[in-house]
C-alpha cells in the first residue's frame, strides 16, 4: 500500500492532482479542495495517502496532515461510507468543526453535506461519538468552539486552514472572545500582505 508520495505536481485539476515522484512515475490523487487550494503546478508536493483498491479500480486520496488522513479513514468505518462521501464531507469543514458537530450530535450541519442523508448523518454521529479523530488526541490542536469558530470565519474570508491555525497560535491568551480573536488575526494577517 502506499502511504505517502512526494514529488512534484505536474497536473491538477478541480478534484485531483498529479505527483510525479523521483522514480518519474506519476500519481493521481483525489484530493479536498483546501488541499487543492495550496498545490501548485511544478512545486513540490507532499501528501499523506490512503489507497482504495477494487476490482476495477485503484484509486488514491492525498492529504496534507495526518489529521486529515485519520479523520477520512474513520469515515470510512462507518457503513454506508465510501471513499467519495467521505472526501465530500471533509470538502464541507475542517476536522475541527466535523468533530465538534458529531461530538455534540448536531446531525442537522452534516445532512447540510451534499449527498448525506438524515439517516446517514445520525448513523456517522453514533458510530463516531466519542472516537478520536486526532493524532495528536486533540481536535486538532483548538481548545474550543470558539478557536473552532475562529478558523471557519477566517476561512470564509478566503484565508487557508493552515494560515488560520497559524495565525490562532500566536493570539495572546488573554483574548478570549470570537469577535477580539478574529480582529486580531485579520490585522496580523493583513500585516503579511
Amino acid at each position: 500500500m502506499i502511504s505517502y508520495i512526494s514529488g512534484i505536481t505536474i497536473y491538477k485539476d478541480l478534484k485531483h492532482v498529479v505527483i510525479q515522484t523521483n522514480a518519474g512515475v506519476g500519481y493521481r490523487l483525489f484530493v479536498t479542495t483546501d488541499t487543492l487550494s495550496n498545490i501548485k503546478e511544478n512545486d513540490p508536493t507532499s501528501l499523506w495517502v490512503h489507497s482504495v483498491i477494487r476490482e476495477d479500480a485503484f484509486d488514491l486520496y492525498g492529504f496534507r496532515d495526518r489529521d486529515n488522513l485519520s479523520f477520512f479513514e474513520l469515515l470510512l468505518t462507518v457503513s454506508g461510507i465510501g471513499p467519495k462521501s467521505a472526501l465530500n464531507i471533509l470538502n464541507s469543514a475542517s476536522v475541527d468543526v466535523l468533530q465538534q458537530a458529531i461530538t455534540t450530535g448536531e446531525t442537522g450541519y452534516i445532512t447540510k453535506i451534499s449527498g448525506i442523508s438524515k439517516k446517514v448523518a445520525e448513523k456517522i454521529v453514533l458510530e463516531l461519538k466519542g472516537k478520536s479523530i486526532s493524532v495528536s488526541g486533540t481536535v486538532n490542536g483548538l481548545d474550543s468552539n470558539i478557536d473552532i469558530d475562529t478558523v471557519e470565519a477566517l476561512k470564509a474570508l478566503g484565508y487557508t486552514h493552515k494560515e488560520a491555525r497559524d495565525v490562532l497560535e500566536n493570539i495572546p491568551k488573554d483574548i478570549t472572545d470570537t469577535t477580539e480573536k478574529i480582529k486580531y488575526s485579520l490585522k496580523h494577517l493583513s500585516k503579511r500582505v
